[in-house]
Formats: structure tokens, sequence, C-alpha cells
């Protein structure tokens, strides 16, 4: 009896053995048919060539994890398809690379075969790909008809694949000839520094160089910067097609007309449909208002003088918020999020309006912050309409905006840095409401310094006097006006701190503006009730069109994501 058992027991000995082994060797299997590793670092030269074509100089660092398959090949987005493949050269830890084809997962894009050096897991590697002699990537910038304008994102790889933070550094290097102070930069994207560090490359090049240590590797980020076209051949500055305004590659222009002609007529419809949705959600101001009297309403506030402009609300918070930190009634402890210490006891020549703005930022909760805004505007826009009762709006309009322009004349015809700043602490609420406030703040301080208030380090609580470094944005010194001892700053970093402020009070307070305004509008400008039931009704659905990667800019070189096959 004992022998026929131990046949039966030894099988299932050796079952067992089977099992345990598939059941270690299927999840490594599994791992191993995985893409994922970290970019340790990414050094990105974008040269802009005398000839008005673009050279692109990557090197990447590569971490592949442990349980991932060798990475074999990398993808690289280009800008466009105006390339050749023999004017593109790789290689890796410093050996050639010869297989260099198109990539048939990044288009525009190429894959670069690392073949014997194939990156295996657990393994880094170092990935140099040069690409020369890129064509049409330079476009006229929409703010200035004699300068071009430099668009690029460096290439970026999917978030399935990529992980960790990227050491990125991104370098733009001007055509040969152009002076230090001749390029503009462009915003930068979020989370980076407000400008760039200026410099010259071993060629005597001005260059301008951005640094994040803690980029995302499956984030697109866009850089710009624009110099005067006479460096370039006009021939090499794009005008742009209807394809290109509208931010469509013209690869996809046809696929995209075929996909969506039909409903061609329907999208206009819904577009046109959605833009007086959102225009009308952003009109505040009541009906009752237009009603024409006579006469101008003299001896309004800046603020009180933006409600019947109807200025955008995140720019009244911004002139308020100026005005509360001028005061001495509050202080900025931190810019994003935005965080405000108030003064106790408050300055007693506080307006309404702006107790209520202080009231709104003790509350904690940003809901309940945003709520407290919201009806701080509400009583506002109605203080403001009963204040104009009687009076002609159409002409009270254009005093004040008679104000604005005269209030800039005084800046701008400034004739020391001393004097422009003085003007324009003066006179800084109505500087803002200008429609053009952004372009002409940068335009103004543009060149030389510009002497900061005293009151400048309670709104930017960065702002602190470094010693210079040749590396580094021009340093805060000091110097004497009006018998003082004032700080200055460069003129570049004023108004990119006085842009930003408008910019984050949006983005990090009351969200989104269209929003946020609309729910001021539904008490303020509600829509009028219907005397009669409509029996129609409309609806609208979603397409199912495709489109290929493209820049919705006008100066575009952008390059689409690609890598991590």
């Amino acid at each position: 009896m004992n022998k026929k058992i131990f046949p039966n027991k030894k099988f299932f000995l050796l079952l067992s053995f089977f099992i345990v082994i598939l059941l270690f060797i299927i999840p490594y299997t599994a791992l191993a048919q995985t893409y994922s590793f970290n970019l340790e670092r990414e050094n990105v030269d974008v040269f802009w060539n005398e000839d008005g074509s673009l050279a692109i100089d990557y090197r990447f660092s590569f971490t592949n994890d442990r349980f991932a398959s060798p990475i074999d090949f990398v993808d690289i987005g280009l800008p466009n398809a105006n390339y050749s493949l023999q004017n593109i050269s790789a290689d890796m830890n410093g050996r050639p690379i010869t297989d260099i084809q198109p990539s048939p997962y990044v288009k525009p894009g190429v894959a670069i075969g690392l073949g014997a050096d194939t990156i295996q897991p657990g393994e880094t590697g170092e990935v140099h790909v040069y690409i020369a002699n890129l064509t049409r990537v330079l476009h006229a910038d929409s703010q200035d008809k004699n300068y071009a304008s430099a668009v690029f994102s460096p290439t970026w790889f999917g978030s399935e694949y990529a992980h960790g933070f990227t050491n990125l550094t991104l370098t733009f290097h001007f055509p040969p000839g152009v002076t230090p102070d001749e390029p503009r930069w462009h915003t930068a994207p979020d989370g980076w520094p407000t400008q760039p560090a200026a410099g010259f490359d071993n060629q005597g090049r001005i260059i301008y160089t951005w640094k994040n240590a803690k980029a995302s590797p499956s984030t697109q980020y866009t850089f710009g910067a624009s110099f005067p076209q006479k460096y370039v051949p006009q021939s090499a500055i794009v005008q742009p097609n209807i394809w290109e305004i509208l931010g469509i590659s013209s690869e996809s222009a046809i696929g995209l007309t075929v996909c969506c002609g039909s409903g061609l007529f329907i999208i206009l419809v819904s577009v046109l449909g959605v833009r007086s949705s959102r225009k009308r959600k952003l009109q505040y101001l009541p009906p009752k208002i237009s009603i024409e009297g006579h006469g101008i309403k003299r001896g309004l506030t800046a603020v009180e003088a933006a409600i019947i402009l109807e200025q955008p609300l995140d720019k009244i918070f911004t002139m308020i918020l100026f005005g509360v930190i001028k005061k001495g009634a509050a202080e900025v402890i931190s810019r994003e999020p935005l965080k405000l210490k108030i003064a106790l006891p408050l300055p007693e020549d506080l307006r309404p309006y702006e107790i209520d703005f202080l009231n709104a930022f003790q509350k904690e909760d940003k809901p309940a912050q945003r709520n407290a805004l919201q009806d701080m505007m509400i009583d506002l826009v109605k203080s403001v309409s009963q204040k104009m009762k009687g009076f002609s709006r159409k002409e009270t309009i254009d005093y004040y905006r008679s104000i604005v322009d005269r209030a800039w004349e005084q800046v701008e015809s400034a004739d020391t840095p001393d004097v422009k700043s003085q003007k324009f602490e003066q006179s800084l609420e109505w500087t803002m409401l200008d429609h053009n406030y952004d372009d002409r703040t940068r335009r103004v301080f543009r060149e030389g310094p510009v002497f900061v208030p005293m009151w400048w380090p309670r709104f930017d609580p960065t702002y602190r006097p470094v010693s210079s470094s040749p590396s580094a944005p021009i340093p805060v010194s000091t110097s004497q006006s009006g018998g003082m001892t004032l700080p200055h700053l460069p003129g570049s970093d004023f108004a990119a701190s006085m842009v930003k402020g408008v910019q984050g009070f949006s983005a990090g307070v009351i969200g989104n503006l269209t929003d946020f305004t609309s729910q001021v509008t539904n008490k303020t400008n509600p829509l009028p009730q219907p005397t009669t039931r409509s029996s129609y009704h409309s609806s609208s659905g979603g397409g199912g069109c495709v489109c290929a990667c493209a820049c919705a800019c006008a100066g575009c070189a952008c390059a689409c994501a690609g890598g991590g096959r």
C-alpha cells in the first residue's frame, strides 16, 4: 500500500516545485517587458544660427530601473519635419551611434538605436544627440515686427515610462552679433525662474539659460525669446499660414478637414455659443448703469474706475492688494499660494472694500476665502452702480481713460530712472487700468534700473539684496534719490514681478477667472427671467478627431513628446 502512495507523493512534490519556480519567473518576466527609467539629467543647447536655421544639442543621462526592459531606443521629438537624417549624429557614452531613423512613435521625430550599447536594467547611460540645420523655425514677433520670435520645447517622455525629477538645463545661443541688451525673454514656464540667466558662450554669442533641478521628465516646457530680425535673412522668418495660426500642423490639415469638415457648421455655432456665454459671464456690471445720464462722475478711486471700465477681476484684486500693502495694512508672506499677514490694528484710512478684502484673507479655508472675495466684489459693484446714478457712463469712461493715458505719459516721459520710478509708484493703480498693462510695463522698464518704493519688500517676500555674480541676473544695490537711500533692481525683474502679481492672483487665489466672475455676474447682472417657456432644445456632442502634436503660438519651434520605447 505504501508503494502505491509514494509515486503519487513524488509527483506532487515535483509539481509543487515547478509551481514555485513559475511564481518567481512569471512576475520577473512581466516586469522585464516594461520600460521604466529615471532621466537624471537633460542638457539642451539650442543654437539660433545666422542663416536662420536651428541646431539642437541634447545630452541625456538615463538610469534604467532594475526590473525594466533594456533601453534600446530613444525617441526624440523635433520642432518640424524640415530636417535631414544626414544632419543628425549621436553617441552613447562617447561611442558613435549609426542607427538613426524616423521614429514610428513620435512624428516628427527620430529614433536613436543604441545597439550594443543598450542600457541594461539597473545601469546608467549617457546619450548625446546633435541635430543640425533645422529650418522654418523662426517667426515674426507678434509684439514687434522688427523682431524674430524663437520658441522651443525640449523633447519629453511619456509618464508611463519616465518618473522622478530631472535636472533640466536649457540654453538659447543667439545669432552672432546680437548684443546683450537686444534679446527679449518671454514668460517662463510655471515653477521656473521668471528670468533666465544671461551670459556668453565660448564663441562670444549671447546666451539665455534656464535651469530647474526638479523638472518633470514627462512635462512639456516651452521657452521663448526674441531678437532683432536683422541678424538673420528675411527669408528665414516664417509667415504663418491659417493652420499654424490655429495651432495645427500642416501634416494634420488634410486629415482634420476630412474628419471635421462635415461638422464645421455645428462646431462654428458651438464656438460662437461658448464665446457668447463666456462673454456674458464676464459682464458683471448691471444694465441700469448703462442708462445714460449727464456729466462725468468724478472722484472715483482707481479700483472703482476699474469697475466702470469692466477690468478683469483678478486685476482689480491685485490693485486692491497693492493699495493695502502701500497703506501698511498687509504684508505678503507667501506668493504661491498667496498668503497675507494682516496688520493689527488696521490703518484708519482703509476703504470698505479694502477691509472686506483683508477679512477674506483671514479665512484659512480656500472655498470660504473665495466666497468672501466674491461677496466683497458684489458689494463693490453695487456701490459703484449707486454712485453712477444720474451720470453718463460713456463720458465717465472717457474721462478715466484719459487719466490712465496721462499717468503712462508721465512715466514714459521721465528723464531719469529715479523720476520714472517715482511717477510709476504715484500712479501705480491707474497705470494698471491700461488694457496693454502687461506689455507696456515690460517695454517701459526693459532697460535700466528701477528704484523700488519703500513698501516693495512687503509685496515681494523674495526681495533681498545680494552680491553680484557673473552667472546671475543683475543684483540689487542702492542709490541716492531725493535724499533717501532707495534700493533698485533691474527693470526687467521689476516688470516681471508686477505682471506675475496679477497672474499669480488669478491662479493661486480665485482659480478659474471665468467661473469666479460668473458667480459675481449672477448676483450683479443676472439673466432676465423669460416670460414664456420655449420649446426649443439643443444638444451637442464631442467629435472623434485626433490631431497630431502642434504648438499653439505664433512663433513656435516646439518638439513633441518622445522616447521610452
